[in-house]
């Protein structure tokens, strides 16, 4: 609705424990690499680190705004019923799929499955889309599988992993059950 004032986002922290977690590992990383390469490459490779993020910032930046803007223009109604939890086995087959069409890196689809499940998709049908995104990309199997593998050995693997999307959507609908579901 036009008229309705814009949500506010939920503050959350910049330090918390996932982050004290990853400095100290990083920190442990610098100095093992000062310690065995000296100073000066560490150096480099802190400043090589900081190029790629400007690169990639970005790319996760134009990311989560798609993941922040789906959920405000898909109707949540139809979202639910395509991939929500009474959706069953065409909602998982749908999310399943979408995710091993879905051409692009985690920067994209970790952004777009947060949204699809803020914009009304279950916890099943997320999974099952970042799951078929992680095992099934066409993107993937055709660009770089097929040029570097036998056929045979490519067309195994998927076949293989056909199933894992859906084994991950109905075993995560299981272990959620029918409570009510959490909010992203």
């Amino acid at each position: 609705m036009p008229n309705d004032p814009a949500p506010t986002p939920d503050r959350r922290k910049i330090i918390d424990g996932g982050f004290l977690v990853l400095l100290a590992v990083t920190l442990l990383a610098a100095g093992l690499v000062a310690m065995k390469y000296g100073a000066t490459h560490a150096l480099a490779t802190a400043v090589g680190a900081l190029g790629f993020l400007a690169v990639l910032l970005p790319k996760v930046g134009a990311g989560l705004f798609v993941a922040a803007a789906i959920p405000l223009l898909l109707p949540r109604e139809k979202v639910s019923a395509l991939i929500g939890q009474e959706s069953g086995w065409r909602g998982l087959l749908l999310a399943s799929a979408a995710g091993a069409l879905l051409p692009g890196g985690p920067g994209m689809t970790f952004p777009l499955a947060a949204a699809l499940f803020a914009a009304g998709a279950d916890i099943g049908a997320t999974l099952a889309f970042i799951t078929g995104w992680s095992l099934l990309s066409l993107n993937r199997t055709l660009i770089w599988e097929l040029s570097f593998l036998d056929w045979h050995l490519v067309g195994l693997r998927v076949l293989l992993c056909l199933p894992a999307p859906l084994a991950v959507g109905l075993a995560a609908r299981a272990l959620i059950g029918r409570r009510e579901r959490p909010r992203p």
